[in-house]
């Protein structure tokens, strides 16, 4: 089967929806399937085009299974969304054109978002290429955008919305992550559409990640010494509210076998920083390289997780899975019933508080930093949760098996 896969990122690009497409498509390749990939040039580790990648408005890579194509994705700032706007658009125009072109014909079309506006390129070469189109959500846009109060105009939400109901109208098919984001989907487009969503969850890779020594470079490297590590390990923007954590070391800033570790960036990092000035317990740390993801998880002796209110029905953070497949514990701040949540208290694996709730959160830290033999159990129930999730392979084989259903 010839499928078109239309995403944000794809390998070298570490961004987390580029790791989850590249592990699906690297599936679908090793299946025997060929493979037409169109994606931006690498950018999501500092926000611009690695300089290695720049100078050109597309660059194609040629391979025995296929074809990669890269697009200049115009980064802008974050926060300033007619700016965005526009970049995606430019962005989205350009893969478009591209994907358009890909030849031979494919047999199917896969798109992911966000953003967004990457559906509307997926329908529309879909479309003219007569092809089935399966639309993946990662996160339901708009409403993480409008939660987080990037997106305030009324009427910018009115055309956001409808741009939503029609891209997943024109979809043949619409995957989520968990059973509340179809049913936030199902909502939007009639309850008659129930069948044309399907859950098809992202997975975690057990033999890459596993559980490990927390004595490792990465403490060493960063000076963690032999106190009890609390990471974030993440992307850092609108949508987490670390101020949890920075409130939480403040009240704990007497003791002196605690350290709290933000790794990551983003459009929220700065003001984190601003936040954390003069608590001697609290580290930032870049981004690092994809290869030491294990090492990174198995320093941290408690992993957060942090949502804002509202924002868990409408995204599922993946790190969780490589959390619970690096052996750790949890201690999420998220709403109740959602898929984060419910994965703890089935898995056993930590613990969840109701979002944005500073007293919750460091009452729950407190219990947990107090019970080193809690934590270790914990850790062990969530690996062998995962540990019978279903794997890349299994992942891909679902989206094969969703395209043939769809051709026939």
């Amino acid at each position: 089967m010839r499928l078109l896969v239309i995403c944000p990122h794809y390998e070298p690009d570490v961004a987390p929806t580029g790791v989850v497409m590249t592990a699906i498509c690297k599936e679908l390749i090793a299946a025997g399937h060929e493979l037409q990939i169109v994606t931006a040039l690498p950018w999501y580790e500092n926000h611009r085009v690695k300089p290695q990648w720049a100078g050109r408005l597309v660059r194609n890579e040629d391979h025995p299974w296929g074809r990669v194509s890269r697009v200049h994705p115009f980064p802008t700032d974050k926060g300033n969304i007619p700016a965005r706007s526009v970049a995606f658009a430019g962005f989205t125009g350009l893969v478009t054109l591209v994907a358009l072109f890909r030849r031979p014909r494919p047999d199917g079309v896969l798109a992911m978002s966000p953003p967004i506006t990457l559906g509307l390129a997926g329908a529309l070469v879909a479309r003219i290429r007569r092809a089935p189109f399966v639309f993946n959500i990662q996160d339901v846009f708009p409403d993480v955008a409008i939660e987080v109060n990037a997106i305030r105009s009324p009427r910018l939400i009115r055309v956001a919305r409808g741009l939503e109901r029609f891209t997943y109208r024109r979809s043949d098919a619409v995957t989520v992550l968990s059973e509340d984001l179809r049913d936030n989907v199902v909502a939007k487009i009639g309850a008659g559409s129930r069948t044309r969503v399907r859950v098809i969850p992202n997975f975690v890779d057990t033999s890459a990640i596993s559980p490990g020594t927390r004595d490792n470079s990465y403490r060493a490297e960063f000076g963690l010494g032999d106190r009890t590590v609390v990471m974030y390990a993440g992307n850092v923007g609108f949508s987490q509210p670390l101020e949890l954590m920075i409130d939480a070391a403040r009240e704990l800033k007497h003791r002196d076998d605690v350290v709290f570790v933000i790794n990551g960036g983003g459009s929220g990092r700065a003001a984190a920083e601003a936040a954390a000035r003069g608590l001697g317990n609290v580290r930032f740390v870049d981004f690092q390289p994809r290869e030491r993801l294990p090492e990174v998880l198995a320093a941290a002796d408690i992993h957060v997780i942090a949502l804002r209110r509202g924002l868990a029905r409408a995204s599922v953070p993946s790190k969780l899975y490589s959390i619970l497949a690096a052996g750790r514990p949890v201690l999420a701040s998220i709403d109740a019933g959602t898929e984060v949540a419910k994965v703890i208290d089935v898995s056993g694996s930590g613990r969840a508080v109701p979002p944005e709730d500073g007293p919750a959160f460091t009452a729950a830290l407190v219990e947990l930093l107090d019970d080193a033999a809690g934590r270790q159990s914990m850790g062990r129930n969530g690996r062998s949760f995962v540990e019978s999730w279903v794997s890349p392979a299994g992942v891909a084989h679902a989206y094969a098996e969703l395209f043939a259903d769809l051709r026939s």
